[in-house]
């Protein structure tokens, strides 16, 4: 691995104070903007910022002294300097890209720093995986921080996972260079329940002094929250409405609002400033998941930021939230986050506050993005033949294997249905009354079949259910190695041949995404690294999500990032109801329940 060096600031100190000084010269000098300072929430037109070492050195109206023969002057032409954005909590893996294609593809939306919980490869690959993704992490030009996943499985005994992350190895990471704490504790039941092992991964982080993400996806605000927040989880992104938000906010953690490609929650959550008036510094913008498609065509935490102004908040407020209150969460104030002495130069200049176009990007004091394209290398770690062979499903499958059958004798059942909600990530558990033929449950109107089919060892497990919401019509499927949290493969359709296919197709191409229809391939997106990710650039990931979303919608799907919401049906950690290896759980009870209700 090369890892990007950079220096600290003690490394650097007496070069920052010679340049502030005025008997260096600064590396490069930005002059004549106005400088957005989130720590007093200003303007100040008619600025300049000078640079040593990739550091600030000198903020203030006149660089000049700081100027020599060798000084780079980059002119502001007076256009706002506001710091690089961070996104507090995001998954690099639903992007569908490595590491460092995803730095290429946030860099010209002026995303500088990202704190990461690389969770879905672990679930695939462990530990090793994490190292792997960490170590590219690192080779970027770009603040690329690692959160140590903390549930794999997200909630044992309800999922099987290719490998499982334990406390030892959340403590042998914590020493690890880029590690900034642990990932979101997504077994909230464990943590407030006490479960030991739950409990040693936060007092591992704890102990390292850094910091323990959260993920309490429950309305439940009494004392099962209050126990979660005791065990040490010190913020929060599965909030969905002003309350969640407030709850939080009031037992000291920081509420995380997201916009990512399926996911908008800010609009409901951000009103707790903008119309409560509670103190927005324990708030923080994040993006949580998006995909290639979203970062391509709509932007990253630019967007993010964009939206919650267009939600009533103040600019510069929501500048803080994508800032300075991520950096000062994760105990980074002094090195990221604002515009000030001995801090990462990472700046972007922007003609406007509140449409924020991305202009110019600087990251460590070399321009790395101008007018939305990369001019910085990322490089490629050199991931193993392993890591490409993850699909293994033992067995071609075939139409048998995904149908239902119905008790002996039955005209018609009661089934437990998984209902979709369009831009929420929690389900609905719905009832159908569906029809038997020959013995098999027929899905029919809005409701369509859903598998998972187990492809970390091979057993040839498949599980079916049913699933409302989709939309679609005709003999089609769609399957996915994507497949939070667990990432076996979920296939969805109303046909069981086409979801043979589908399914067959993945293990041929070693991972992705696959929709057929009428016997034919639609739509395939090569995921070749743990089934979740593409090591090409994310615009050519993008146009064939693009296609995959499109063969969707000509399958009859109209529902927003549809995609999103076929990804997370395995997730086990949201309610209502969801699917995994084991079987049809309901994660209001954390219990398996029958997919067809006994006949009485």
């Amino acid at each position: 691995m090369k890892e990007h060096t950079f220096p600290s600031w003690p490394d650097v100190a007496d070069q920052l104070v010679a340049v502030a000084a005025g008997r260096s010269a600064a590396d490069t000098i930005i002059t004549g903007g106005i400088w957005a300072n989130v720590h007093t929430r200003e303007t100040l037109p008619d600025h300049d910022i000078a640079i040593k070492a990739g550091r600030i050195a000198f903020v203030g109206p006149d660089a000049s002294h700081c100027k020599g023969d060798t000084t780079k002057v980059i002119e502001a032409k007076g256009r706002y300097m506001i710091p690089g954005l961070c996104d507090g909590h995001m998954h690099i893996e639903s992007g569908m890209l490595t590491p460092a294609e995803f730095a290429r593809a946030v860099i010209p939306h002026g995303t500088t720093s990202m704190f990461t919980d690389p969770h879905e490869i672990a679930n695939v690959l462990g530990l090793e995986g994490v190292r792997m993704m960490h170590d590219e992490a690192l080779m970027q030009p770009v603040n690329i921080f690692t959160q140590m996943p903390s549930c794999a499985p997200s909630a044992p005994g309800l999922e099987t996972t290719g490998f499982e992350i334990t406390a030892e190895d959340v403590a042998e990471a914590m020493h690890w260079p880029g590690i900034i704490g642990l990932g979101e504790m997504m077994n909230f039941p464990g943590v407030t329940a006490g479960d030991p092992k739950m409990l040693a991964e936060i007092a591992a982080t704890q102990r390292a002094g850094k910091t323990v993400g959260g993920h309490y996806a429950s309305p439940d605000l009494g004392p099962a929250f209050a126990a979660y927040v005791a065990g040490g989880p010190a913020d929060d992104h599965e909030g969905t409405c002003e309350a969640d938000a407030i709850t939080r906010m009031r037992q000291g953690m920081r509420s995380m609002i997201r916009l990512g490609s399926a996911w908008y929650d800010i609009e409901t959550q951000i009103t707790a400033i903008t119309e409560k008036g509670l103190d927005s510094r324990n708030m923080i913008l994040c993006t949580d998941d998006c995909h290639s498609g979203t970062l391509v065509n709509d932007g990253h935490m630019n967007r993010v930021v964009r939206h919650a102004i267009d939600c009533g908040c103040d600019p510069l407020i929501a500048l803080q939230m994508a800032t300075i209150n991520t950096a000062t969460h994760f105990g980074l104030e002094r090195e990221i986050g604002s515009l000030t002495p001995g801090r990462r130069a990472d700046v972007i200049l922007t003609s406007d506050l509140k449409t924020l176009p991305i202009e110019t990007v600087i990251a460590r004091g070399q321009i790395v993005a101008e007018d939305g394209v990369c001019l910085a290398e990322c490089p490629h770690y050199d991931w193993p033949p392993h890591a490409r062979q993850t699909v293994n499903m033992g067995k071609d499958l075939g139409a048998d294997d995904f149908q239902i059958t119905a008790p002996a004798g039955a005209n018609a059942v009661t089934a437990n249905v998984i209902g979709v909600v369009e831009n929420q990530a929690p389900t609905r558990a719905l009832k159908f009354e569906l029809p038997v033929t020959e013995g098999r449950v027929q899905s029919t109107g809005e409701v369509c079949q859903i598998a998972l089919v187990e492809r970390h060892r091979g057993t040839g497990t498949v599980v079916n259910a049913l699933v409302s919401g989709f939309g679609y019509q005709g003999p089609m499927a769609m399957a996915s190695t994507v497949a939070h949290d667990s990432h076996h493969m979920i296939v969805v359709g109303t046909d069981t041949d086409n979801m043979a296919m589908a399914a067959n197709r993945l293990r041929e191409v070693g991972g992705g995404i696959s929709i057929f229809k009428d016997g034919a391939e639609l739509a395939m997106v090569e995921l070749p690294i743990a089934g979740l990710m593409s090591d090409n650039p994310a615009s050519d990931v993008a146009a064939k999500t693009e296609a995959m979303m499109q063969a969707m919608r000509d399958c009859g799907c109209t529902l927003n990032n549809a995609y999103m919401q076929h990804s997370l049906l395995a997730l086990v950690v949201i309610p209502e109801l969801r699917i995994s290896d084991l079987g049809l759980v309901d994660v209001r009870s954390f219990e398996f329940i029958p997919l067809l209700e006994p006949v009485s």
